[in-house]
């Protein structure tokens, strides 16, 4: 055909991306700047998995959820959860469809890169009162040190007694911290590979430098951190054994840049998603189909353990509902559920970064602003471990969130060979359902201060919202 013929099409031929913040008019930008409001104290609440799933838990009974195991029988409409723990949520909403048809499940995670304490964590040194630390999933170690970090976790006892324990979140309350290396002394370390500049062993928290009274006392520093410990929380250093303490930076989330358009803070990665999601749950009333929303541990060291996406809590919990929702139930009917269910694997892409634009392809690249972000497939080199979305799958969350006015853009996760990174997609993807990765773009991601877009945010949520809906 010659351009002389061509004529202007109905629909656009080209795609355009599109910025959020031009799409939306006043009122829904109000709305997003709210709803960012309510996500920083919520991050401020939740700053480990245990402290995520008694806000989430506070958040859903205040909505009139109620735990699954008080409904013997499931009728359209009602709203339950479930909980794995103290570090794994699945929330559901009945819907109007025999669960046969299938369910409308979102997951994410709610587990963040940290600093574990070991079981044995307390030593001195040179005057010194230290912790050990096992650093948990992907993080850069020199980002760790030289800021303020406080210790959240619990401790149980011998006697079965389980002491919740915060240090480092009030003002005036004492924070820790991993000391650095003076730029007049670190020629060497300077030197090095930025991944071997700190070693994992070393990066070791500053935890008290004052001694017991009396000279002849053996590990005077030492001993007077544990004087502390026991009239703070009345447990002994053998408690430390059956204990889980992280060490998580110390600062608030906060609004980013003169605008006020990014949230900034701790732990985006994934409880970003992972609100969002929880908020689209709270709110969704009558959905079409069952609607499943799935709060899980362990997915940056591999999703393994009880309480991570590999284990059979998730099963399980869907059979429970499924016995009580269908007088007939089987286990034939439960593989039969799953396998006709669609899934969003609600997960963090990368934003494109202006100062790092080497690592990344710009066409297939998120940017903060852009969207709620579909990304086709994860994984690294050829795809590996990856679940990669059917054509049918991505055309089917289009048409929801076009037709729900969600704003959204495509993804990936850096340049072919460059690196990459998983998600949960593949393992909800092995009962037998369709699953897409979708999630907000972050700056910074593993990071103890991610960035992220406010309209991003609202778009996870809007779109979450449309999909357990459908």
């Amino acid at each position: 055909m010659s351009v002389s013929n061509w004529k202007h099409p109905a629909q656009p031929l080209a795609y355009q991306r599109q910025n959020a913040w031009e799409r939306m008019d006043g009122e829904e930008r109000n709305q997003a700047f709210l709803f960012s409001e309510d996500y920083k104290r919520f991050l401020d609440s939740a700053k480990t998995e245990r402290e995520a799933v008694v806000s989430a838990l506070a958040l859903l009974k205040e909505a009139g959820f109620c735990p699954l195991e008080a409904l013997p029988r499931l009728k359209p409409g009602d709203r339950v959860f479930a909980v794995n723990r103290n570090k794994a949520l699945i929330i559901a909403v009945i819907g109007q469809s025999p669960p046969e048809n299938g369910l409308n499940i979102i997951g994410a995670h709610i587990d963040s890169p940290r600093l574990d304490l070991k079981p044995q964590p307390l030593y001195e040194e040179e005057g010194l009162a230290l912790f050990k630390t096992h650093y948990y999933g992907g993080i850069k170690k020199y980002q760790w040190l030289a800021i303020p970090l406080a210790l959240h976790g619990v401790v149980v006892k011998s006697s079965g007694e389980t002491v919740p324990v915060v240090i480092g979140e009030r003002p005036g309350e004492p924070v820790f911290t991993i000391s650095d290396l003076l730029p007049h002394l670190a020629k060497d370390q300077m030197e090095k590979k930025m991944a071997d500049a700190v070693s994992g062993e070393g990066l070791n928290i500053l935890a008290g430098g004052m001694p017991v009274a009396g000279g002849e006392v053996k590990e005077r520093f030492k001993l007077a951190v544990l004087d502390q410990l026991n009239r703070l929380y009345g447990i002994t250093e053998e408690d430390l054994i059956s204990a889980e303490l992280e060490l998580v930076p110390a600062w608030t989330a906060r609004d980013v840049g003169l605008d006020r358009s990014f949230v900034g803070g701790y732990g985006q990665d994934d409880r970003v998603c992972a609100y969002a999601s929880l908020r689209a749950a709270i709110e969704t009333v009558s959905p079409a189909r069952t609607a499943l929303t799935v709060l899980v541990d362990k997915e940056e060291t591999g999703s393994n353990g009880n309480t991570g996406m590999n284990a059979s809590f998730f099963a399980n919990t869907v059979a429970e509902i499924a016995s009580r929702c269908a007088p007939g139930y089987s286990d034939l009917l439960l593989r039969r559920m799953l396998a006709g269910s669609r899934a969003l694997s609600a997960d963090v892409n990368v934003g494109l970064d202006p100062n790092y634009t080497d690592v990344v392809e710009k066409m297939n690249t998120a940017r903060l602003g852009g969207g709620v972000v579909l990304a086709k497939y994860t994984g690294s080199r050829g795809k590996y471990a990856t679940n990669d979305a059917h054509a049918e799958m991505v055309a089917h969350v289009r048409q929801v969130f076009n037709k729900a006015g969600v704003i959204w853009q495509t993804g990936e996760l850096g340049k072919v060979d460059q690196g990459g990174g998983g998600t949960i997609a593949h393992l909800m993807a092995d009962y037998g359902m369709d699953v897409i990765d979708c999630g907000v773009a972050l700056l910074g991601m593993h990071s103890p201060f991610e960035v992220a877009s406010k309209a991003d945010i609202y778009m996870a949520y809007k779109g979450y919202k449309a999909f357990l809906a459908g």
